[in-house]
């Protein structure tokens, strides 16, 4: 199973973080990073079939285009800010992770104009 892979990587890397962190910290530092982008890496190549089944069902519930890839984008940037954080504040880096945190936010809002736009479009043809 996929899920055990990941375990046993994170399990290793875990460990030789501890027992370098004290002697060598910067080398600790990079073994959490890489591992890290390693399991990223991973899982990415794994959201193939999941993009796949959303597309499918999307188009049988004929939902646009635009908001289909649009919330993707959003769910994307909502994972990529989270793992970037996460990276950040185990480099021990707290206040860089949340300015990226802040950026994710942003970035989110604006992405996701098309959706809000078409909701106030919405709102305003509900209300006279």
């Amino acid at each position: 199973m996929d899920i055990m892979k990941i375990v046993m990587v994170g399990i290793i890397a875990a460990v030789l973080a501890v027992l370098l962190k004290e002697e060598r910290p910067e080398i600790a530092v990079m073994i959490s990073i890489v591992t890290g982008l390693v399991i990223f890496m991973f899982l990415i190549t794994r959201l193939n079939s999941v993009m796949t089944v959303l597309k499918y069902f999307a188009s049988k519930a004929n939902i646009d285009v635009l908001y289909f890839s649009t919330i993707l984008k959003v769910i994307a940037i909502a994972y990529i800010t989270e793992f970037g954080a996460q990276i950040c504040r185990d480099a021990g880096e707290g206040t860089i992770a949340s300015k990226v945190e802040l950026a994710g936010k942003v970035l989110i809002m604006v992405t996701a104009i098309p959706i809000l736009a078409a909701l106030m479009d919405i709102m305003i043809k509900i209300i006279p």
